[in-house]
């Protein structure tokens, strides 16, 4: 009979990895760079070049209360897993009771007050289901795979956090080298505004002049304030990713491609399939949703549970253990369900309906995940041509602040002029520094939407 219940059938649909149309990566039809270590083979400490980075990035990794809740639900699964298993193998324990009673004279047919006792001992087991048709492997089937698939929603958590703080990091940045560009500028035009102050006392020029450098040294105090506010919000965002106070002084270096990030080969599309967690995740979910049809099948069939005893039973408790106190009970249950208002069929529909929605929601994920790689691989492309293309307009704007002031200080021009190269010269600096920091969170986004470090976080 154990041998009939281990190698017993189930009636599980076959699983069949839905078929997902796998498009391009991206529009520009980008190849993937050869040599190159891919997202999913590559941890976060030896993708982020930047050692302040990385520091943060482990911080958060420890202390973050998201991250912490989603260890806890895969705890929580695995306990449930856990419960589930146990129900596959019997459950044996051991029972002592005794009992002693009395019974009146007038109830009794002598007439006597009678004293009766019964003791017994022994090792049972209650109600073990003979899984003949899968029922129980099903239920556990589905169990474990829900257990690895918070698991893999765990991973996917982890590289959603390290992409986050290594965007809030890199906004960091950006707003510390355009808050070091804009003091620059306060610094210079504060030096223009007093010479042109001290121009207009000894009247080598005219006091429009003076409110023209006065409006182009406001205008660059504004911005400054502005960028101040901005990095004070920015460094609060952070704070609540890393989950601790943490050290986030000014850096004065400004954003370098190469000193923070690695190069990254985004692979053939297929590998999505492997290294993005989320569309493990998902499958999971398809695997037990296709495990409960199996379960919800084999509640039409009968269901066949053991009870049974062996020990030693005596009237006394001095008799409990001598010769011939031995006692057993064994007590087979079978029950076959004829009527039950539609109840088994309706399980049956609705653990087919969980399927399908759970095919939906693994189709949804690999879509979603290749938009973001191809909107990530888009954004790179185009941002390296965007800095290229800002980086020539930031030299030809310099070259044209540099004559517009020397045909000023020649007398061939108004200061207007000059005001209006300055002023175009600051928004070029700042609008460079904000595509260069993109074009370092597109590298960042590409890295998460790979599935970044979540095959080495596995093996680990």
């Amino acid at each position: 009979m154990l041998l009939a219940t281990l190698g017993g059938c189930s009636l599980a649909p076959p699983y069949v990895r839905p078929d997902v149309a796998l498009g391009k990566y991206s529009p520009t039809d980008m190849q993937p760079v050869g040599g190159q270590t891919q997202a999913a083979d590559l941890a976060w400490q030896d993708y982020f070049a930047d050692p302040r980075l990385r520091d943060l990035v482990r911080v958060a990794l420890d202390n973050s209360r998201d991250l912490r809740a989603a260890v806890l639900r895969v705890e929580e699964v695995r306990a449930a897993y856990g419960i589930t298993r146990a129900e596959r193998f019997p459950t044996i324990g051991l029972g002592a009771d005794g009992a002693r009673s009395r019974t009146p004279a007038d109830l009794n047919v002598t007439r006597r007050i009678q004293y009766g006792g019964q003791y017994q001992v022994g090792l049972g087991l209650v109600g073990w289901e003979l899984d003949f048709w899968g029922r129980v492997r099903n239920l556990e089937t589905a169990a474990l795979e829900s257990f690895l698939s918070s698991d893999a929603a765990r991973r996917a958590a982890t590289v959603g956090l390290v992409a986050q703080v290594a965007d809030a990091y890199l906004g960091l940045r950006e707003l510390d080298e355009r808050i070091a560009l804009a003091r620059h500028t306060v610094t210079t035009r504060e030096e223009a505004q007093r010479i042109f102050r001290r121009r207009v006392e000894e009247g080598a020029t005219s006091r429009l002049d003076l409110t023209q450098v006065e409006t182009l040294l406001t205008q660059a105090q504004g911005v400054l304030a502005q960028l101040e506010q901005a990095r004070a919000l920015q460094a609060h965002a952070l704070t609540r990713l890393v989950g601790v106070p943490v050290d986030l002084l000014p850096q004065v270096d400004g954003l370098d491609d190469g000193q923070i990030l690695h190069e990254l080969d985004p692979g053939l599309p297929s590998m999505l399939l492997a290294g993005r967690p989320d569309i493990m995740a998902a499958e999971h979910q398809l695997k037990a949703a296709n495990a409960n049809i199996g379960a919800a099948r084999a509640a039409f069939f009968p269901r066949i549970a053991l009870t049974a005893s062996a020990g030693t039973a005596s009237a006394s408790l001095d008799g409990l253990f001598e010769a011939g106190s031995g006692a057993w009970r064994f007590a087979p249950s079978l029950s076959l369900p004829i009527f039950d208002a539609g109840r088994n069929r309706a399980a049956l529909a609705l653990a087919e309906v969980r399927r399908d929605q759970a095919v939906a929601g693994y189709e949804k994920a690999v879509q979603q995940a290749f938009r973001e790689v191809a909107d990530a691989l888009a954004m790179r492309h185009w941002l390296e041509e965007q800095v290229r293309i800002q980086r020539v307009g930031l030299s030809a704007q310099s070259e044209r602040a540099r004559l517009a002031k020397l045909r000023y200080d020649n007398g061939a021009a108004r200061y207007l002029e000059v005001l209006d190269a300055q002023r175009d010269l600051l928004a070029i600096e700042q609008q460079l520094v904000q595509t260069r920091r993109a074009l370092l969170s597109s590298r960042v986004a590409l890295y998460a939407a790979l599935g970044g470090g979540s095959r080495v976080a596995e093996d680990d």
